[in-house]
């Protein structure tokens, strides 16, 4: 019987693969390359060489997770995959050949999960992010050399399409774990979607810089992990950006002294920590997938000054993303902050992200919409 059921549920996911409408090329295909493809239904099809493999399947992140394929090989070598719908966003994925991982040849590489891998597209029907005939501004590489972590720190800055006309505010912008510096300008789009809310007037020109999220000196990332080594960079990133990025930021453009702080996921503890540590620096928190941690059940802000937010006379505008389909622990830190906030009274927006995971697609919402809320 459980033969010719799997018989049954193989027909049934064929047939609605083979029936599909017209596939087109993903926009993360390299140029020149005909897969991954994806249809209006969100099924995609992907096409692969490794003629010695006995084996290949499809693997990635939150958004594949839930995803069935057929997998068959030609005669050629080429091992062809097809799969049910996706989920709308971007979605890291590799390939499993013979038990390896092994990123698709077929596509552009994006770092994350700690290396370059593999990554696919699923439009959602926006165009927010996309690149339009409007004034852009430009990304440029930076760096300095810090006295807390002994070493060089490279860090990205968005300036606006108008800079060098007046001075402009700076948001401080955070990555998550296992991705780095380029995650927001190649994954976030975060170029295109500030040019687009600038040229539309929908939110005040500003300067970004795009931090490392990691900060840790030779002597700590060598040590056991008896710390949270993630609280223990966080706390050095703290200093690093008040004592040495800060200053040299408005050594170097053209700022004013008005300043935000966000990030996503592990990014967004860093901006928590940051901006509760200071909140008459900052005059806005972004926090998109928030994560907390280290915390207690009877002290869930064990590691995080969330109470400086309170007690200060100025108030940073609190801004929390998160999207609708993320794993229950994101909802348990959000659910948190949120009852922190409302026992405490303290005025905060919750902006949920309608059918997205943990993954690009809610964060660049997220930034959207907080672009929008800040400098005002």
């Amino acid at each position: 019987m459980q033969y010719l059921q799997k018989i049954f549920l193989s027909f049934i996911l064929f047939s609605s693969i083979a029936f599909s409408q017209t596939y087109t090329i993903t926009s993360t295909a390299l140029p020149g390359k005909a897969f991954p493809k994806i249809d209006a239904e969100r099924k995609a099809k992907f096409r692969v060489y490794f003629p010695d493999a006995k084996s290949v399947t499809l693997d990635g992140g939150d958004g594949m997770k839930s995803i069935k394929s057929l997998v068959s090989k030609d005669k050629d070598g080429f091992w062809n995959i097809s799969t049910t719908p996706l989920e709308i966003g971007f979605h890291y994925y590799w390939l499993n050949v013979d038990g390896k991982r092994v990123n698709d040849p077929n596509t552009q590489l994006y770092f994350g999960y700690g290396q370059p891998t593999s990554g696919i597209e699923v439009p959602s029907g926006e165009d927010f992010f996309m690149e339009k005939n409007v004034k852009h501004g430009e990304i440029v590489e930076d760096s300095l050399n810090s006295n807390i972590t002994q070493g060089k720190r490279n860090f990205k800055v968005y300036l606006p399409p108008n800079y060098g006309s007046e001075k402009l505010p700076v948001l401080y912008l955070y990555h998550g774990t296992g991705e780095d510096i380029t995650g927001w300008e190649k994954q976030g789009f975060i170029r295109q979607i500030l040019d687009n809310l600038f040229a539309e007037k929908k939110a005040k020109e500003m300067i970004v810089v795009m931090d490392y999220g990691v900060a840790l000196n030779p002597e700590e990332e060598n040590m056991a992990d008896d710390y949270p080594r993630t609280v223990l960079s966080s706390k050095n990133l703290n200093r690093i950006l008040t004592q040495e990025l800060i200053p040299y930021i408005e050594k170097k453009y053209k700022t004013t002294d008005k300043k935000a702080i966000a990030g996503l996921s592990r990014g967004s503890y860093q901006a928590m920590l940051i901006g509760a540590s200071h909140p008459e620096m900052f005059s806005a928190i972004g926090v998109f997938s928030p994560v907390i941690y280290e915390g207690t059940e009877s002290d869930p802000f064990k590691e995080l000054p969330i109470g400086n937010l309170l007690k200060s006379k100025k108030k940073p505008y609190f801004f929390i993303g998160i999207g609708e389909k993320e794993e229950a622990r994101f909802f348990e830190f959000n659910k948190t902050l949120n009852d922190f906030f409302s026992q405490n009274k303290y005025s905060y927006t919750l902006y949920s992200s309608a059918g997205t995971y943990h993954e690009w697609l809610t964060w660049r919402r997220s930034l959207y919409q907080f672009a929008q809320k800040i400098f005002k």
